[in-house]
């Protein structure tokens, strides 16, 4: 990780040098901070407060009208400190970089290099295409850690476009993922997208190595070091009054041994919003998640579903609200958000109301502060 900080650190400065003739530069300083109170009321009461504060520093050069290098550096910074007693205070906190990368473009291609996200698909909520980033649809600010590599993305005169990245040194699970992959290791793949009657649709590839060592699998499987696992995935979205969407994931993982070698994701998705007053837009999305010893075959099953009202209350307030429901378990998972914004100024009002044993995201690791009763207070200041 150290190795490609200064790595980057130094194409960055050399960018900085460059002299261009007729080269027009712009310079960027910005930053969010944020600061949280939560109160969690399951079976022990627990309180948590936290501050984060992620500056940005971004670079442009552009030339003759349609070439352009930039760059951007943020750092994601933060500490929280939790107790369940005056007598029981856990304090944590991290300073590590948040993206990292450097950029050629054009009007119809680019080419990026670095920390970066990488995030793809039609569904909104419940995402079978979430492969790169762990953006949680609860979340008002939608953070979430980058991956190293490089992405190359050229858009057609139709906007039809196709993309290609290959990753390296991503050594921790990243979107769905619950095994990592193994360590250096590239992985690769592809996505084409292709406009289709009032929409849009696209396939999208991905092969990488998993490290089995680090699974929860049986002791035989443990053995099987750098299983080959390939993703193909299918997605569309159209308006045909409503807005509809469909995102269906296969993956195949070559175990030897281990019989369930598939994993098939589908999501089904609709949206309206309806000329009540300010509008009131309501989404909902429906997701299986099957485990598989064949591709078309039949296997183990989870399924959920959400149900999301937005609705403005003004310029400045809106309240949204979101039930997820897990059919196997009977499960509900509900959130209601209050937010008002300003020119620089955001504050939240969360709460919600969930199961004590919080299975929203299965790859999700440790305790999750959002399973029982609570409410969150949130103030976040950008500049």
């Amino acid at each position: 990780m150290r190795i490609k900080f200064k790595g980057l650190l130094m194409i960055w400065g050399i960018i900085l040098m460059i002299p261009l003739k007729g080269v027009s530069q712009n310079l960027d300083l910005k930053g969010q901070m944020s600061g949280w109170f939560m109160v969690n009321g399951s079976s022990s009461t627990r309180v948590q407060m936290g501050l984060r504060y992620i500056p940005s520093f971004s670079l442009k050069k552009s030339w003759k009208e349609k070439y352009s290098l930039d760059t951007e550096i943020s750092v994601n910074a933060y500490g929280t400190a939790q107790a369940s007693s005056l007598d029981e205070i856990q304090t944590t906190g991290e300073i590590k970089p948040y993206r990292m990368w450097i950029r050629f473009s054009t009007t119809q291609f680019e080419a990026r290099l670095g920390l970066q996200k990488i995030n793809f698909g039609s569904a909104m909520l419940l995402r079978p295409l979430m492969w790169f980033d762990r953006i949680d649809p609860n979340d008002p600010l939608q953070l979430t850690d980058g991956v190293y590599g490089f992405l190359l993305k050229y858009t057609f005169l139709n906007n039809a476009n196709i993309w290609l990245w290959g990753l390296y040194g991503n050594n921790e699970p990243k979107g769905w993922e619950t095994v990592p992959t193994q360590q250096e290791s590239v992985e690769y793949g592809g996505r084409f997208q292709f406009l289709l009657l009032a929409g849009e649709m696209a396939f999208s590839y991905h092969h990488r190595r998993i490290d089995a060592g680090k699974s929860l699998l049986d002791q035989p499987l443990l053995n099987e070091h750098q299983v080959p696992e390939n993703r193909f995935a299918l997605d569309g979205k159209w308006d045909i009054g409503i807005g509809v969407w469909f995102e269906g994931a296969l993956i195949h993982q070559d175990f030897r041994f281990f019989p369930l070698r598939y994993q098939r994701n589908i999501n089904l998705g609709a949206d309206y919003t309806f000329g009540l007053k300010n509008g009131l837009h309501i989404m909902g999305e429906y997701l299986i998640m099957e485990a598989l010893e064949s591709a078309f075959g039949s296997g183990e099953t989870i399924k959920f579903s959400v149900l999301s009202l937005d609705y403005p209350l003004g310029l400045m307030d809106r309240i949204k609200g979101m039930a997820f429901h897990d059919w196997e378990s009977g499960d509900w998972y509900r959130f209601i958000t209050w937010q008002r914004m300003s020119d620089r100024w955001s504050f939240y009002l969360i709460g919600f109301w969930n199961p004590d044993r919080y299975q929203l995201y299965l790859n999700q690791q440790g305790k999750n502060l959002f399973a029982g009763k609570g409410i969150q207070i949130m103030v976040v200041f950008n500049h």
